[in-house]
């Protein structure tokens, strides 16, 4: 399981007080009102810093982080990922898990029959939808909602599932 997640990538200096402009990766932009201790990948390594204030605009977030006080502090960030510990990532619910922690996963169906691994999990509107590449590099779609996803084992890292019967009519 991974043990860093990203949760944006900075985009541009904002201001000249050393704030950020960062596209958020995150389903939950709430998130960063709550962000204080977080890592910057900066040349292949994992800055530590600690952010101090949080503001929303358009569809991007405004971040200022400790010991960065002008915009020249910051540029060197541009298209830099920020990461979270596992410790410091959002509380999950029930039946919840984070994408990345799914990815790889082997999937069977109900009768445990192999169909694949998750390659790709699809952001819709209504619900995910998991991706399973087969040997043979062909992909089923599975809806994530319960009537498909019957057991997810993380220790085992095998999830079951029920396919919906598909008709041309």
């Amino acid at each position: 399981m991974e043990d860093m997640f990203q949760v944006g990538i900075i985009t541009s200096p904002h201001g000249v007080r050393g704030e950020v402009k960062v596209f958020p990766t995150t389903d939950d932009n709430n998130r960063f009102k709550k962000l204080k201790e977080c890592y910057i990948e900066y040349k292949n390594e994992l800055m530590p810093v600690k952010a101090k204030g949080c503001k929303f605009f358009k569809n991007m977030v405004i971040l200022k982080f400790e010991d960065f006080d002008n915009m020249n502090d910051v540029e060197k960030f541009r298209q830099c990922k920020i990461l979270v510990d596992r410790e410091h990532a959002v509380s999950l619910d029930e039946d919840e898990f984070f994408v990345a922690d799914l990815l790889g996963m082997q999937v069977v169906d109900e009768d445990m029959n192999p169909l694949g691994e998750l390659a790709d999990v699809i952001e819709t509107g209504a619900n995910d939808v998991y991706v399973i590449k087969n040997k043979q590099g062909d992909e089923i779609l599975i809806p994530a909602i319960k009537d498909c996803i019957l057991d997810v084992n993380m220790n085992e890292r095998i999830m079951k599932v029920h396919l919906l019967k598909y008709s041309d009519d």
